[in-house]
């Protein structure tokens, strides 16, 4: 199992309405992290109130962003050459994979068949 762990938008959503234990999630032997991809999905949903907002910020805040090098960009074209798969969540599979991360989501079927070496986890099960 590897010590670096990715979260997907969905988990950050989750987090932050409180749908998610944050003590059962996280790990403090483990590394955590964002695509650049979820920091631009979470803040896009239509928050309900300008503090709510706030508190994403927050949440996002505490994660290192991963931004799109040309490593990922390259997975990510090889990704969508054999798997239909909308562009953010390629994205996201694609950091996960180079930058050698599990990925937690609770939408474990957008991600699977991508790569073996890709390892899902949804906290949800």
């Amino acid at each position: 199992m590897s010590g670096k762990i990715m979260l997907d938008s969905n988990i950050i959503v989750y987090l932050s309405k409180g749908e998610l234990d944050r003590d059962k999630l996280f790990d403090d032997k483990k590394k955590y992290f964002i695509s650049v991809i979820t920091y631009m999905e979470t803040l896009g949903f239509q928050f309900e109130s300008p503090r709510e907002k706030e508190f994403v910020r927050h949440i996002l805040s505490l994660f290192n962003v991963i931004y799109i090098d040309k490593k990922i960009a390259e997975k990510v074209v090889e990704i969508r050459q054999y798997k239909k798969i909308k562009l953010p969540d390629a994205v996201i599979a694609a950091t996960a994979l180079v930058k050698k991360c599990e990925l937690i989501t609770r939408n474990d079927n957008d991600f699977k068949g991508i790569d073996d070496c890709l390892r899902i986890i949804n906290p949800f099960l």
